[in-house]
């Protein structure tokens, strides 16, 4: 039986850079402000901790310098994909070294690998480290879907145990294919209640970087049977998400974390700073939901 890695919600933590590289004091702030505010878990180096832009020596820093000031209070979730599978197994690998719990690896971008592909892709990344591996499918940002008949066969594997789901349509899918032995976690805020309703176990959060207690209370609330109390926080949610993916994640995020005090600085480029309108938006949202 496969337990699943945590139940409730993970933040997708942003990194915090400075011109000079990042800013690790800042990082682990935003780690204790985590875990004080309850989340189950830590993914770094995902998309919203820009991974994308990171060199393989500053990703497996981070990754390491997570580990060692989370010490094992919660589950470290690693961020390791890769269009190039060869590079996807060495940073896994090198994730696991350091002491990542698990891995998230990202569906194949730009390639547009075909099923067989995806398959074979997660099959040698997993058959190279012992770590746990959560799929994470968002067809938005690579451009194809892994179909549920696929991630059944990955779910095979031993150490493939979970997905990051953004397609939400076929939520119901995974978990009818997939049964009990699979975990499906929300990857998308606003829709944590659909796919706790389906089956899911959680969320992989972006909205958990400002409202860490509110993000793990909605999926705690759901398994105490509180279905009108998760429901309530997740309607509560949505003006706020709406603002937070104003622009592309992670600008937003980062502008809000840095309105409530932390530093998260700014986003490494191609991406640039948040609008003047979005900007005061993000702050009129975060002041009617108490934060400001």
């Amino acid at each position: 039986m496969k337990r699943p890695l945590f139940v409730g919600s993970a933040v997708a933590i942003v990194t915090p850079f400075t011109d000079a590289g990042v800013d690790y004091q800042a990082l682990a702030e935003l780690i204790e402000f985590q875990i004080k505010g309850g989340s189950d878990a830590i993914v770094v180096c995902g998309t919203t901790g820009e991974a994308s832009t990171m060199p393989d020596e500053e990703h497996i820093a981070v990754i390491k310098f997570a580990v060692e000031q989370i010490n094992k209070r919660v589950p470290v979730i690693a961020g390791t994909g890769s269009n190039d599978t060869r590079h996807a197994i060495e940073l896994s690998q090198a994730a696991e070294a350091v002491g990542a719990d698990a891995l998230l690896s990202v569906t194949p971008y730009y390639n547009k690998a075909m099923q067989k592909g995806l398959y074979e892709h997660f099959k040698m990344i997993a058959n190279n480290v012992k770590v746990p591996i959560v799929l994470y499918n968002v067809p938005s940002r690579t451009n194809l879907n892994l179909n549920p008949d696929t991630i059944k066969a990955l779910a095979e594997i031993d150490n493939i145990v979970a997905v990051k789901e953004c397609n939400l349509g076929q939520v119901g899918d995974i978990v009818n294919t997939c049964g009990e032995d699979f975990t499906v976690y929300s990857g998308d805020d606003n829709m944590v209640l659909p796919v706790l309703s389906l089956g899911g176990k959680g969320v992989i959060s972006v909205m958990a970087n400002i409202i860490p207690k509110d993000t793990h209370d909605m999926v705690a609330k759901f398994f105490a049977g509180d279905i009108k109390g998760s429901i309530q926080l997740q309607l509560q949610t949505l003006n706020l998400i709406k603002a937070i993916f104003s622009e592309v994640n992670p600008i937003p995020i980062k502008a809000a974390v840095n309105l409530l005090g932390y530093r998260a600085g700014r986003c490494r480029m191609p991406l640039t700073e948040i609008s003047e309108q979005n900007l005061e938006a993000l702050r009129r949202e975060m002041k009617a939901y108490g934060l400001l």
